[in-house]
């Protein structure tokens, strides 16, 4: 009998414990497929924004615009009273004109640091063979005082070396390029022009798609808010970058500099893409001012005042401006950068930020997606009460 009972004692601890540990619940085991499938949609997504880049880059630029041009078309319907059409013809007009007369102000410039492109290869390649030969004199003296064997004078790395540039002509380059170019120009700005003048058409198919009030609330909520934290972001980023190129270009004036200009320009349209841009600018004019001033001593005034420049910007005159609401986080814009950069090139990582911007906008609404909302923020959400306690 005792021996009966404790078998039934077991099995009743066994079926008691088997709900909870041994057996898997339905949910579980559906976990991961979905997943499974929702990796498989992402990664199918990505390898067709990539493949369909000539084609996408266009449509995204165009939806991006019209997100910040539309408060401008809703203003000058309800207090001027001018129709949808007319105010977007004007703002597609507009932005034709600028980029028509920023490409004929700045094409001498461009033509004229292009042109002399071989000239600045072999003033970095004379630098670099120069500390090349520091560090080999450093070497062959410490080989001497190691050892007292015969040394080879070598007979080809004390030579200075020729440089050829064997490469296609960069103006012929850009001439094959710029069809395609001009052409994804005028697909965007014509894209635009019928998505600023439909008005409220979007806003109102998107409330007619949606099932219940409180989703076409929600989905109303969520397009205003992309449109206006887009909106405010990209004029305030556009002010601060316009005012950046324009220190840039007046202290590498002071110094100097051929050209200022150009390089104004190019550190307003570099400090759209976050830490890289800037880089990249710091890295050209560095190039540029070596092969202008001939040492590597005269050329780090340049450099040092355009890090100066960006460095004041970054750290002070942006976090002031754009303000806690607006920031990112620095690691999440970092790898938006090096991801839309890999996916779509430079044109990428000029639409990395705003991309984010929208996507943290959205993530605010969706519960699923308040970890990645909070991870694309600078400040985390507070822990609850429990938590802290803990």
């Amino acid at each position: 009998m005792s021996e009966r009972a404790s078998e039934s004692r077991v099995e009743q601890r066994t079926t008691t414990i088997s709900p909870t540990i041994g057996l898997v619940s339905p949910q579980s085991s559906q976990s991961g497929p979905r997943w499974a499938i929702i990796g498989i949609f992402f990664i199918l997504l990505f390898g067709a924004l990539y493949l369909a880049a000539s084609f996408v880059l266009p449509v995204v630029i165009a939806l991006l615009f019209a997100l910040v041009l539309s408060p401008v078309v809703r203003f000058l319907r309800r207090r001027l009273k001018v129709w949808e059409p007319i105010s977007a013809f004007l703002l597609v007009i507009g932005a034709l004109a600028t980029l028509i007369s920023g490409f004929y102000m700045l094409s001498d410039p461009i033509t004229q640091i292009v042109s002399n492109a071989p000239r600045y290869v072999e003033a970095v390649d004379a630098e670099m063979r120069s500390v090349q030969d520091r560090i080999d004199r450093l070497r062959s003296a410490q080989q001497q005082a190691e050892t007292s064997v015969e040394e080879d004078a070598p007979a080809a790395d004390d030579q200075p070396q020729e440089v050829v540039v064997k490469n296609p002509d960069l103006l012929d380059s850009a001439t094959t390029a710029l069809p395609e170019i001009a052409a994804s120009i005028a697909f965007s700005l014509i894209f635009l022009f019928f998505l600023l003048a439909s008005g409220d058409l979007f806003y109102q198919k998107l409330i007619k798609s949606m099932p219940t009030l409180s989703d076409k609330k929600r989905a109303l909520h969520i397009a205003h808010d992309i449109e206006r934290e887009l909106s405010r972001y990209l004029f305030t980023i556009t002010m601060i970058n316009i005012g950046l190129g324009v220190a840039v270009g007046s202290a590498l004036w002071w110094v100097g500099m051929p050209t200022p200009m150009i390089f104004g320009a190019l550190a307003t349209l570099l400090n759209f893409i976050p830490y890289i841009g800037s880089l990249l600018g710091i890295a050209l004019v560095g190039v540029i001012a070596l092969a202008e001033f001939g040492s590597l001593a005269a050329a780090l005034a340049p450099v040092l005042l355009y890090l100066a420049c960006t460095t004041v910007e970054g750290q002070f005159v942006t976090p002031l401006i754009v303000g806690r609401r607006l920031e990112m986080n620095a690691a999440a814009i970092f790898l938006a950068v090096a991801f839309w950069g890999w996916i779509w090139g430079v044109v990428g990582m000029f639409l990395a930020v705003p991309v984010m911007v929208a996507i943290k906008v959205f993530a605010s609404y969706i519960e699923p997606l308040g970890p990645l909302g909070d991870f694309l923020s600078v400040e985390s959400k507070p822990l609850p009460a429990d938590d802290e306690e803990s």
